[in-house]
């Protein structure tokens, strides 16, 4: 049973007909543009005035592909776990336990 009202779908759902059915409030979203695109040679797709910078990308057995945007911030500060890891690379650094010399002529 659904109840449509305003902005928001009521759906009602019952897994197993001994559990209480259980409600969930879904957004519903309106298209603002509608349009066709093509994918070019290096297999693109040119959004047409994106509102953001960085999408994060979902790709579904149908063909379907969900882009929802994403805000990239810096982080307020390192975090502990990070800072050990650092401390442990460069205290092995420093004890000569590092990796054999990568060759890098060719580039």
């Amino acid at each position: 049973m659904i109840h449509i009202d305003k902005y928001y779908v009521w759906a009602y759902y019952n897994i197993r007909w001994d559990i209480p059915p259980d409600i969930v409030k879904v957004r519903i979203m309106t298209a603002v543009k509608d349009y066709t695109v093509h994918i070019d040679s290096k297999k693109r797709v040119t959004l047409r005035g994106a509102t953001f910078q960085y999408y994060n990308v979902k790709e579904y057995d149908n063909g379907c592909i969900m882009l929802e945007p994403r805000e990239l911030t810096v982080p307020d500060s390192i975090s502990a776990r990070t800072l050990e890891d650092m401390d442990r690379a460069i205290s092995n650094f420093k004890l000569g336990e590092v990796s054999p010399a990568i060759d890098l002529s060719d580039f």
